[in-house]
């Protein structure tokens, strides 16, 4: 898949007005169980750690995702999926924004995942 075709990806020619998406964000635990959840999200960090918070929430995940853990994002539509690891995901959110907006969403970001 080309990324310009990606709701997620960023790309300098993308505007500020990315639509808000439906994705089905999965893993599968060390015990081969699947555990998914639906997040509505604007980027693929964004869906990844919004799952990852209700993850942690532990409400039916006995063995939660670690930083070697592949999550995986599937678009509803446009249907489109991508893969990252917590480790992957965490490491973006631990890096400077590269503007103000982004590190503001990367603040935001990590007070959801961190239960603030």
């Amino acid at each position: 898949m080309s990324l310009s075709y990606s709701p997620f990806i960023r790309h300098p020619r993308y505007t500020d007005s990315v639509p808000t998406r439906t994705c089905h964000v999965s893993f599968t635990g060390t015990d081969n169980i699947v555990h998914a959840v639906e997040v509505s999200a604007n980027t693929l960090y964004e869906a990844a750690v919004l799952a990852l918070a209700e993850f942690r929430k532990g409400w039916l995940v006995e063995v939660l995702p670690g930083r070697a853990t592949r999550l995986t994002v599937t678009v509803r539509l446009p249907a489109t999926s991508h893969e990252l690891t917590v480790g992957k995901l965490e490491d973006w959110l631990a890096s400077g924004g590269k503007s103000p907006k982004e590190q503001v969403v990367k603040n935001r970001l990590k007070e959801v995942l961190n239960g603030v």
